[in-house]
């Protein structure tokens, strides 16, 4: 057989072998059909905006420490000349609810305060009534009135372009550009790149930027002069822009552990950092002014003193400022009763608190280190539950 011939034939030989192992051709199956799309998922509705729509509840009173309720006592009586005069964020009150138990609180000695408390008010719940509570102080920095070797970071004044406004993203704090817009006013990042720069609004001057930023977080402070003065200077306003809390970024990028955020932590991380945490704070483009406080301080929200271990910054959306706020919570130092007296850039939400601790290194201790959790009861006037849960 020729070598061609002896090729076919095992070609051939090879193609019946392969037909005989494959077995009959499958005949050709219509395609599979498409998996069905994923059911869109269910939006999830806004969270509540102000106190009327979380809901309020009556609440059981507890049993209140009279040194405490005296303290307080003391405090809401500041309150009341705001309490009866301004709007309620929240929605819950009106100026006339709380008349008629500021009038009493005057004439009360301080022996009388639990009862007062206790008797006089709703007890009320809002929301799940599930509270979270961190602590502010008024810290002490290094500084100086004038610019001067080792003081050279300016203590910005309310500067006269920030004005109350409204853009296209709804906010109310801004600056007329020259066409007669209203923008956003300047980040952090464009005022420490010198955008108020020779305007002449430095109050003062501090030796250390990121004690100034801490201090800003805080909201009020003294400054230690060369010559051991000191000077009072609080929160005037601030520049409108969204609050960064940078311990947040921290937990968020793994850099600290979560519940290890605290300001001690914070400050160590920032000053192991070449820039000094430079770039973690322009992070924050929030950026709050000040002005010099000759009287007694430091001032909350309804332009009062606040006093240590009695005050706390709330949502005025969710409590009315100058109501009283009892709170158990899992660091029993900062549980009992408090006043509503101030706000903050970061206290947003249903029952979210911030307790005030005064100023020095116990109070730096304690409020640097708060992060609690526990549950809250707002006390408002007698029958504003009922009327609460009345309105639709």
């Amino acid at each position: 057989m020729s070598a061609l011939l002896r090729a076919l034939a095992l070609s051939a030989s090879l193609l019946l072998a392969a037909c005989a192992t494959r077995g009959p051709v499958p005949a050709p199956q219509p395609p599979a059909p498409a998996p069905a799309p994923a059911p869109a998922p269910a939006p999830v509705p806004p969270p509540p905006a102000t106190a009327r729509e979380a809901g309020v509840a009556l609440a059981a009173p507890v049993a209140l420490e009279s040194a405490k309720a005296a303290r307080a006592l003391a405090a809401f009586k500041l309150s009341c000349p705001a309490l009866v005069q301004r709007t309620d964020q929240s929605g819950l009150t009106l100026p006339t609810d709380w008349q008629p138990l500021c009038g009493e609180a005057a004439t009360l000695a301080s022996e009388q305060a639990s009862a007062f408390f206790r008797d006089r008010f709703d007890w009320a719940r809002v929301g799940n009534g599930e509270a979270f509570a961190t602590g502010y102080y008024e810290p002490e920095i290094a500084g100086s009135r004038v610019q001067a070797p080792g003081y050279d970071v300016p203590i910005y004044s309310k500067p006269d372009d920030l004005v109350r406004c409204y853009g296209p993203d709804g906010k109310g704090r801004g600056r007329v550009d020259p066409t007669g817009l209203c923008v956003l006013y300047y980040a952090r990042a464009e005022i420490e790149g010198g955008a108020l720069a020779g305007r002449g609004l430095e109050i003062g001057w501090a030796a250390d930027p990121v004690e100034l930023f801490f201090l800003q977080i805080q909201g009020s402070g003294r400054l230690k002069l060369p010559d051991g003065q000191e000077v009072r200077i609080g929160y005037a306003d601030q520049n409108g822009r969204e609050y960064v809390a940078i311990g947040r970024l921290l937990r968020d990028r793994g850099i600290l552990p979560p519940g290890g955020a605290d300001m001690n932590a914070i400050l160590s991380w920032m000053r192991s950092q070449p820039d000094g945490g430079r770039g973690l704070m322009l992070e924050n483009p929030s950026y709050v002014f000040f002005k010099e406080l000759t009287g007694p301080g430091p001032l909350g929200a309804l332009n009062v003193p606040v006093t240590p271990q009695v005050s706390v910054a709330a949502d005025p959306k969710f409590v009315p400022l100058g109501a009283p706020v009892v709170v158990a919570l899992d660091r029993p130092e900062a549980s009992g009763l408090w006043i509503a007296q101030d706000t903050g850039g970061a206290i947003k939400g249903a029952n979210r608190f911030d307790t005030f601790w005064g100023h020095g290194d116990a109070a730096r201790r304690m409020a640097g280190g708060m992060s609690a959790k526990g549950r809250a009861i707002i006390l408002l006037p007698k029958g504003i539950v009922a009327r609460a849960q009345a309105i639709p």
